[in-house]
Parts: structure tokens; sequence; C-alpha cells
């Protein structure tokens, strides 16, 4: 779905369900399982997939010389996928404001069903000119906005805000 209208964004099914792939052959690694560093690349195809969806993707670069940059994500590797696998994403605002967008993505084996790894991103709006932080344009934050009417009765998911440590 190209340029989604305001109704479009609202009527959208929570979380979106806006990519899929394969793995492919050679993002397996000698223990014959999805490399980890192929896991942040589908995320970030999945990313790609979302930021069209709200108006923040290549075009928007093109048309306005400003983007977004991951100020911080964090992945968890719940369950292996193998050569061929179909994944399908699903995508969760959790917050923004003018200047950042907190999501997360859910990478699912598209056949068998089973949460395979998680993606959460902080993603920050930046002029390319200035290389500087600015405010969305009133239009993206109206998608936001109406997403965020569907995303914000979703139940905060388990993986969201996880710390890494070691209990002892």
């Amino acid at each position: 779905m190209n340029d989604p209208t305001l109704d479009d964004i609202a009527g959208m099914p929570a979380p979106l369900a806006l990519h899929q792939e394969s793995v492919q052959p050679e993002w397996i690694d000698y223990n014959g399982h999805m490399n980890l560093a192929y896991y942040m690349l589908a995320f970030d195809h999945a990313t790609d997939a979302f930021f069209d969806f709200v108006g923040l993707g290549e075009a928007y670069l093109k048309a306005n010389n400003a983007s977004t940059f991951t100020l911080e994500g964090h992945i968890t590797y719940d369950r292996e996928l193998m050569a061929g696998a179909p994944m399908r994403f699903e995508t969760q605002l959790l917050a923004y404001d003018a200047k950042l967008l907190h999501y997360i993505h859910f990478m699912y084996h598209a056949e068998e069903g089973y949460l395979a790894s998680t993606n959460e991103l902080i993603s920050l709006h930046v002029d390319m000119t200035a290389r500087r932080s600015v405010a969305m344009p009133g239009a993206i934050v109206a998608r936001l906005d109406a997403l965020a009417l569907r995303h914000d009765n979703l139940p905060r998911p388990e993986h969201a805000g996880r710390v890494i440590s070691i209990a002892r």
C-alpha cells in the first residue's frame, strides 16, 4: 500500500502486517540456522515497509531531504529459522513524539506460526542537510496519531523494554 490515507491507517489490523520474506540460503551459518546478522537485515526490511506505510520511507527522503536514523535497537532470538523458512513480520508502534519513534517488530515462522525473534527500535527524525534532529511534519504525525489509536489498545509486548543482563 503506497501513501495510505488516515482512514487506511485507522482501519489496518493491529499490529501491522506489512512484510514477508524467506530465509535465504546464504543467510545460513555453520550451525545450520539463520545467522544473527541476517535477523537484523530481515528486520531492516520490515522497518522499510513500516516507514513506507507511515510516510517516512525512501520517497519521503527524496522529497523532503529528511529521514530517520536508528538510535537504539534490541533483538531477541526466540527460536531458530532454517534455510527457506517463510517469515512474516508484525509491527507495533509503542510510542512517538515530534522527533522519535519507538516500535517493535515480531518475526514469525509464516507456516508454523511460532515467534522466532523480536526487534525493538528507537528511531530519530533527521534533517539530512543539517544532519540534526528535527520535528516530523504534521502529516506524518497525523498518520502516527491514527496508528496510535489502534496500537495504544494492544497489550504492551513482553519483549518490549527488556534489559540485557545475567541475573545472579
